[in-house]
This record gives C-alpha cells, sequence and structure tokens, in this order.
C-alpha cells in the first residue's frame, strides 16, 4: 500500500515539493492542461474550464485510493503549482514496472524543475514502491521529453506503433525504460 490512510505522501527535494492534488490547484492545473503548448504533446483535447480540471482532479485522487494510478501537484520554489506528475499506471506482481507521466508549464520549461521532480517519482517507485522497470512513452517529436528521461538514465528502447489513439488519429510513441538496477 503507498497511499498510508487516505494520504498520498509528500515529497520534497531541493527546489520542489510533490503534494497531493487539491482543488486549490485547480487554477493553475488548468492554465497547464489548456495551454497549447502542453497540450500538444498529451494526445488528449485540452480542458475547457477550471470545473473540469476539478473533476479530472478528483478523478485522480479517485484513482490513487485505488491505487490505479499516483498523481502528484509540482510546487516550485515559490509555492506555486508549476505542473504534475506521478505514475499513469502500474503492476507489481508478474512485472513490477510502473509508467511515468509528466506535465509543466512553459514558463518552467529548460530550469530542471522537472528533472528533480521525476528523480523524487523514480526514487519513490524504485524504493516504496518496488518497482524493478519504469517506462516512459513520449510522442517521437517531443524531443524535449526525450532528452529528459535520457537524462534521467532512461534508454530508448523503440518505437510502439499506433500506440494511442487521440483526437487526431493514431499515434506512435517511443518507449524509453529504466531499471532499478541501472538508477542511482
Amino acid at each position: 500500500m503507498y497511499i498510508c490512510n487516505g494520504v498520498i505522501p509528500t515529497l520534497v527535494g531541493s527546489r520542489v515539493k510533490l503534494c497531493a492534488m487539491t482543488t486549490e490547484h485547480a487554477s493553475a492545473l488548468y492554465q497547464i492542461w489548456s495551454h497549447p503548448e502542453v497540450t500538444r504533446w498529451l494526445g488528449a483535447p485540452a480542458l475547457s474550464s477550471i470545473e473540469e480540471t476539478e473533476q479530472l482532479i478528483a478523478f485522480l485522487s479517485q484513482m490513487a485510493q485505488e491505487e490505479d494510478s499516483l498523481r502528484w501537484s509540482i510546487v516550485g520554489p515559490g509555492g506555486e503549482v508549476i505542473g504534475s506528475c506521478g505514475y499513469n499506471y502500474w503492476q507489481l506482481q508478474g512485472a513490477y514496472r510502473g509508467e511515468i507521466g509528466c506535465d509543466l508549464a512553459p514558463a518552467f520549461w529548460g530550469l530542471g524543475y522537472m528533472k528533480e521532480a521525476l528523480g523524487l517519482v523514480l526514487n519513490f517507485g524504485f524504493n516504496r514502491m518496488g518497482l524493478n522497470r519504469i517506462e516512459a512513452l513520449c510522442h517521437p517529436d517531443n524531443n524535449r521529453a526525450q532528452r529528459l528521461v535520457q537524462t534521467l538514465g532512461f534508454q530508448k528502447e523503440g518505437i510502439l506503433r499506433q500506440y494511442r489513439q487521440t483526437p487526431s488519429g493514431f499515434q506512435d510513441v517511443t518507449l524509453h525504460a529504466l531499471l532499478r538496477g541501472e538508477w542511482q
């Protein structure tokens, strides 16, 4: 069990803090999840309102309670929500693997915040969840995301052809993976 007494653990780094999403984060997350530079890589339509964002936060919180997914808000050094990250899914018995996902407000791109946040997520996955393999799926044209995961030690394993269905049709993704033995 990774959620203790219904509480998603807070993870703290030197510049970022990962905490449970709340409706107080909805306005900031709406700005991120509806931003065209972010949504082009998500493979889902942009959110249309803060209310829709609140519904998504409630859905993600319920999935965390059921241990189907685990997503944190990323709080920057100024106390503002600058993105989100976490596990889109995981499987323990028979696989011990999980898949990470992340998004960040464009104003914070290239400053190392997501690298730090994902480092916390990876450490949690390997050391608390007991995962052996963590995967990241990236759009083939999202060079920034691919560089990020490679900087964290992930290795590109190949292309999954027409892996996701998106509003614009089926989409390829690149599969990157990091094994427990490769993690610092």
